[in-house]
This record gives C-alpha cells, structure tokens and sequence, in this order.
C-alpha cells in the first residue's frame, strides 16, 4: 500500500497487490474503488528482486499469500522463503508496519494443549508434533511465522501477526475455496456423517477488518487471534439444518425420517463428544472490535453459495424424492 501524508488510516488509500494478475483474481478489479485506486503486481515471492520495486513507496504490507496443502514440498519453501523476502523487502522499503496472516494452526498444535484451559496468543505449535502427525500446513505456517518474527527483528521491522481460525463467509471470487467446502460437502449430501471433531470459526470480513484494525492502531504488537467460537461437527450441521432443511444435513431428524440410511450420525459414536478449544480473542477485543455471530456467518454464506451458483436450491418435488 503506497504512503500517503495522512497518518496510518488505510481507507482510500491506493492498494497495490501482488500475484495478483491471474484471470482468476479478477474479481478484485470490479471491488468498488479498484478503477482509481488498485494496481495488480506480478512477483514470485521466491525471488527477491521481484518483491522489491513493488514495496518502494509502500507505506505498509499485508503479507497474506500461503499455500494451503500437507504436502511439504508443496507448502515449506513458499511460505518460510516466502515470508522471509517479505519482511527483508519491506525493511528495504522502510514502510511502517507489515501485517502478516499466520493461522490458528500455529497456535494450539500440541498434545499438551489442553481443552480446559484458555488458549492465547502465547502457546505456539510443537513443530515435532505437527512433523510426526505429518500436518505440513500446521508446521509450514509455524515456521514461517517464527521466520518472520526472527527476520523483523533482526531488520526492525514492525510486525504484527493475526492468526484467523476457519474463515467462512460471502465469497468475493467465483471458485470454491478449502474452507467453504468444509460446509459445502454436508450440504449437498456428499457427507452422510460427520467427525467427532470441533472447529473455530470467524467471518472472512471479520478477518479482514482485524487485519485493518491491527495496521492503523499504533499501539498494537505482537500476535493477535481472530476467532469468534467454536462449534462441534454435530452442532454445525444442527444450525445449518435449521436455516436451511431443504437440504440432507447429517443430523438426528434426517436419521429419524431415513432410519435405513447410513444418515445423521457421528462417525465416533462410541466416544462422546469431544469439547472444544478454548481460543482468547481477548485482544482484539480490547481494541473495541465486534465479532460477527458464527450463527450469522453460516446463514450468509450459504445464501452467497445460493446466488453464486455453487449450491442449488432444492425444488419441493425435488427435496421429496431425494427421501
């Protein structure tokens, strides 16, 4: 993002994002305000010299960009060397503050994080423990955070991470994203079950606005988690059936209504169920933000699946011969 005279406010500033010019990307050309005030930038963030001359006369970074895979050769140097020429470009450039998007998984990824006790910004990830259950993202991000953490201050640099858990929400582009199918599969019916297994969750503009928040607030540091709660598999799919019963959610009802289907149970049924984390959000807090209910992101994503085409609106006969 170019400096501007006009402090650290970010609104109306000109953006300048980077491996950002494929056709896929196009929808951020139509976003309001992008004809006057966006510019797109091919890099490899692999190579140095190609982030450079985008960060001249930058007056922050938002180093957002990360592969999402457990493959390691797929997701290690990327994101390490990635978010090492980040900083060291950004430190070049002298911008103010880089914000850095890390994940919930370099967080709480450890066999001694307990389901009882308050997960914060000062737990991280045990890199052996994220190596031997091969959860190469979890690891990726980890290293990479601790990368950036250890580069900017080694540079100087002004670094301040947000570490968003599952981000849902209204979709700006047109492809399905790994998060929207972790919805999108029991919707449609192509999960008959779900896991004992919880998950935090956090509205994608909620996401974006912590990042803004964090940018323009001077006396912010250190790492900050956008969460705002977490659900269980079998209460997710409760609230999803109850916006929306038109559709074969996995849960207690359709098992009643097709008793002969391998329907609406948990995988796990001979365990209970399991509890979830306890992630803090205490910080963001403080600044005065307001989460948007897990409840209202649900609904509001799948209505954008809805009017984007992604996921059909059962007709009556249709919903009475799929039982």
């Amino acid at each position: 993002m170019p400096a501007a005279a006009g402090g650290d406010n970010i609104w109306g500033q000109t953006v300048c994002v980077t491996g950002a010019d494929d056709p896929k990307n196009d929808h951020l050309k139509e976003l309001e305000g992008a004809k006057e005030r966006l510019t797109l930038h091919k890099v490899d963030l692999l190579h140095l010299p190609s982030i450079q001359p985008v960060f001249r006369g930058c007056h922050g970074v938002f180093h957002t960009a990360s592969p999402v895979t457990d493959n390691p050769e797929e997701m290690l140097e990327p994101a390490v060397n990635g978010a090492k020429n980040v900083i060291v470009a950004a430190a070049e450039a002298q911008v103010r503050r880089v914000v850095f998007t890390s994940s919930i998984g370099t967080v709480y990824m450890d066999p001694n994080t307990s389901r009882d006790v308050l997960v914060d910004e000062s737990c991280w990830s045990d890199l052996e423990y994220c190596k031997n259950t091969k959860n190469w993202y979890c690891y990726g991000k980890t290293v990479a955070e601790k990368t950036a953490w250890d580069v900017a201050k080694e540079k100087g640099v002004d670094l301040v991470v947000v570490n968003p858990v599952l981000v849902l929400g209204p979709l700006l582009q047109s492809t399905i994203n790994a998060s929207t199918v972790h919805i999108l599969k029991y919707l449609t019916g192509s999960a008959k079950t779900y896991v004992n297994a919880t998950q935090a969750y956090v509205d994608v503009r909620d996401v974006a606005l912590a990042h803004a928040l964090v940018y323009e607030t001077p006396s912010v540091s250190g790492r900050y988690i956008c969460a705002e709660s977490s659900l269980h598999r079998g209460e997710l799919v409760e609230i999803l059936a109850k916006y929306f019963p038109e559709y074969p959610l996995p849960t207690k009802r359709l098992q009643l209504r097709m008793p002969y289907k391998d329907y609406g149970r948990c995988s796990d049924e001979k365990n209970p169920r399991v509890k979830p984390y306890i992630f803090s959000n205490k910080k963001l807090k403080d600044l005065g933000f307001e989460f948007t209910p897990v409840k209202q992101c649900l609904y509001e994503t799948v209505k954008n699946l809805q009017e984007k085409g992604h996921l059909p609106v059962p007709t009556k006969e249709e919903e009475e011969d799929s039982i």
